[in-house]
């Protein structure tokens, strides 16, 4: 099982692919590069499909283990390998690089070739953050995912979006240069850049804070929190609606991944210590984010901010160091993906006919395009956390583990469940129901097969994670165990 190098294939086929595209590349046969870009994507997909079905959910070790030196006297290594907490976010970033590539078929007429290029090369950059064990290729991966969607969203984006992609740049930059630091540092205490050596580095408190305060520079602008979330607004209402998926559905998720990877493994007792200052910040995104996206004119502005307080949640979940709530937050993440994903899809079917997101134009879509009001309404009831969906899960685990730890966390943090709803359903009112607002809205025609299928597959996906979530949670189990164990345990002598 672990001779064959699937992570490698998984890393690098998309970007060769991506790579040959570029080589094909110009805008006389788009045609040629739609379908290598589908079947790139697909390839990849189907690679990361046997981490799954080969996966020993009651082992917490590191599977599909790849090593070769790389820059040998730095001790620096390429070595990959997942266990239960990553295996979910390499197949799900292989999985929405297939929905982007489909989702933008028609749609991108511009620089075609660039355009799927970026998102193949971005997507193995991808996975290769979720795979790697060692602490400089991790590093470079994670910054190298900021260069394709600077382009995506600097090139194919709206009318405001170099100003978008340098904001973007540039607050992600700042954060991992003190990441960067705290890399090197570890590299000269333990003279390894192995993520489970520095795991095992016996680190006083001080050194601990500062490590942890580095990490989260990095990771909480990633996720964003409040009150570094500024950026993404701003870069979900430039980039189009292939860069918002992925940057909703993907992207958010490193800095996520990054706190359960560095911060709570190598700064333990820190951890504990700024544990508190971590749940208010989530709490604030949690309440304070929704009732920003409560006033909300534009529809991916206000599904931009839906996105901050849905991970205002997830790193809510981590700092309360319980399995239930660690599990749920990763569970949230993964939901998070498929729903925040599917909602920038809608709105992009719609803002592809009509060329405006602002929610006033519309009305009464529902009228003219039944099947696509169908599916959005479930996407909808999905954002708000809906029983039976898989936007329920997550949130529910979160804060049954809350209740466990201070009744009154718990009690602020289902306020995100009630303006999750307000929101959400504000909008859905609005823009699908009543009469038809006017006549741009009276000739929409309702989509046609490619996104109803695009549509329908994100749609089963939302309700058998909803319905079945055993299958999503049953490999997280014992590497979350090992993962809270190891925080519990104090490095202070």
């Amino acid at each position: 099982m672990q001779s064959f190098p699937l992570l490698s294939i998984a890393i690098w086929l998309p970007m060769i692919v991506g790579v040959l595209i570029l080589a094909i590349g110009n805008d006389r046969n788009p045609g040629t590069v739609r379908w290598i870009a589908l079947i790139g994507s697909i390839l990849g997909f189907l690679v990361t499909l046997p981490l799954i079905s080969q996966f020993d959910n009651s082992s917490a070790a590191m599977q599909f283990v790849e090593s070769a030196d790389w820059i040998t006297r730095f001790k620096i290594t390429y070595h990959l390998g997942v266990d239960g907490i990553s295996v979910w976010f390499v197949v799900l970033t292989a999985f929405i690089t297939v929905i982007v590539v489909i989702a933008g078929w028609e749609v991108i007429t511009k620089n075609v070739a660039q355009y799927f290029a970026a998102f193949l090369i971005l997507s193995g950059l991808m996975i290769g953050v979720f795979c790697a064990m060692d602490g400089l290729l991790f590093y470079v991966f994670f910054e190298a995912t900021l260069i394709p969607m600077y382009l995506i969203i600097g090139v194919w984006g709206g009318a405001n979006r170099v100003y978008a992609a340098f904001k973007f740049f540039l607050y992600t930059l700042l954060g991992s240069l003190l990441m960067l630091v705290a890399l090197i540092y570890l590299y000269t205490v333990t003279g390894s850049f192995d993520m489970a050596t520095w795991a095992k580095a016996p680190l006083g408190m001080t050194p601990q804070v500062l490590l942890f305060l580095a990490f989260f520079a990095a990771f909480s602008v990633k996720v964003p929190m409040w009150p570094v979330h500024t950026w993404l607004p701003d870069a979900h209402v430039e980039a189009p609606t292939g860069g918002s998926v992925v940057l909703a559905a993907i992207m958010l998720k490193l800095g996520a991944y990054g706190f359960l990877r560095f911060s709570m493994p190598i700064a333990p007792d820190a951890s504990h210590l700024l544990a508190p200052v971590v749940i208010t910040l989530s709490l604030v995104a949690v309440i304070y984010i929704g009732l920003v996206a409560l006033v909300q004119t534009d529809m991916k502005k206000l599904v931009a901010y839906s996105s901050i307080a849905h991970m205002g949640f997830v790193t809510l979940g981590f700092f309360l160091f319980s399995q239930l709530g660690t599990e749920g937050a990763i569970v949230q993440m993964v939901s998070h993906g498929f729903i925040s994903g599917a909602m920038f899809l809608c709105i992009g079917v719609l803002y592809d006919r009509m060329h405006t997101r602002n929610i006033a134009e519309y009305g009464g879509v529902v009228n003219v395009m039944p099947k696509f009001a169908a599916l959005a309404m479930l996407f909808t009831m999905a954002n708000c956390g809906l029983p039976g969906t898989s936007g329920f899960v997550g949130e529910f685990m979160v804060i049954l583990a809350a209740v466990k730890f201070n009744f009154w966390i718990a009690f602020l943090a289902t306020f995100t469940l009630i303006l999750g709803a307000a929101y959400s359903l504000w909008m859905y009112k609005r823009v699908y129901f009543g009469s038809i607002a006017n006549g741009h809205v009276k000739a929409l025609i309702d989509v046609g097969s490619r996104e109803f299928w695009m549509l329908m597959v994100l749609g089963l996906l939302v309700l058998f994670m909803g319905l079945y979530p055993k299958y999503f949670t049953d490999p997280m189990h014992a590497s979350v165990a090992n993962l809270l164990s190891h925080v519990a345990q104090s490095k202070l002598q």
